[in-house]
C-alpha cells in the first residue's frame, strides 16, 4: 500500500514511518524539516501542513493517509489540528483517496469514565475540542477512517500486548508506549475491522 505520513517527525509519527517502512508498505513522510525524519529509504516531501496547496499536492498517488499531527499550543485554546485536518481532507477529496487512519487523544469521544475521567477530560478540553473538529470534517468528506484515542503517551519499547476498545478506554487503563500506538496505527491500516470505528488504546 503506498501510505502517506503527516505528522512524520513527531514521537508517534517517526515509529509509523519506520514500521509501516517494515511492514512492507511504500511510504511517503510530509514535513516541514527534513533532517529530523530517522528512518531512511522512504520517499520525503518537504511541506508545511497548514499550506493546503502542498497538502493537496503531496496526496495524489497514495492508497491512505496517516495523521498524526499535533498541536504546538499545548491545552490553550486553538484551531491548529482543525486546520491541518481541513487541508489534509480536502486534498483526499481532490485526489479520491479515501483511507485515514487518524491519531488522537482518550476523551476526544466524551469517553472517559467517572470523576478522574471528567477532570482529564475537563483538563483537556480545548485539544479534545481541537481534534472533534477535525475529525468532523474527515468524517463529512466520506472517509473510511480509524481514530486511535490512547491514554498518556510515554517514550518507552514497543510493547505488542497494549490493550484496545471499540467503546470506551480500556479496564485498567494506563499510559501506553508511543511505539506501540504507531503499532496499532500501521496494522489498523490492513484489517477491515478498523474500518470507520474508534479505538481506545493503554499499556
Amino acid at each position: 500500500m503506498k501510505v502517506i505520513i503527516f505528522g512524520a517527525t513527531g514521537g508517534v509519527g517517526q515509529h509509523v514511518v519506520e514500521m509501516a517502512k517494515n511492514a512492507g508498505h511504500e511510504v511517503t513522510a510530509f514535513v516541514r524539516t527534513p533532517e529530523k525524519l530517522k528512518t531512511t529509504g522512504v520517499n520525503v516531501i518537504q511541506g508545511d501542513a497548514f499550506n493546503a496547496e502542498q497538502v493537496a499536492a503531496a496526496i495524489p498517488g497514495h492508497d491512505a493517509v496517516i495523521s498524526c499531527v499535533g498541536s504546538s499550543t499545548g491545552v490553550k485554546k486553538s484551531n491548529e489540528l482543525e486546520t491541518m485536518g481541513k487541508n489534509i481532507a480536502d486534498g483526499m477529496e481532490q485526489a479520491g483517496v479515501k483511507r485515514l487512519v487518524y491519531c488522537a487523544s482518550a476523551g476526544v469521544d466524551r469517553e472517559i469514565p467517572g470523576i478522574m475521567g471528567k477532570m482529564m477530560m475537563k483538563m483537556l478540553a480545548n485539544p479534545l475540542a481541537d481534534h472533534r473538529a477535525a475529525l468532523n470534517y474527515y468524517k463529512s468528506k466520506g472517509v473510511t477512517f480509524t481514530i486511535a484515542r490512547p491514554m498518556g503517551l510515554k517514550d518507552e519499547p514497543l510493547k505488542i500486548d497494549y490493550k484496545e476498545s471499540f467503546d470506551s478506554v480500556p479496564k485498567g487503563s494506563s499510559s501506553i508506549p508511543r511505539a506501540s500506538v504507531a503499532h496499532f496505527m500501521v496494522k489498523a491500516l490492513d484489517d477491515a475491522k478498523y474500518e470507520n470505528a474508534s479505538v481506545g488504546l493503554c499499556g
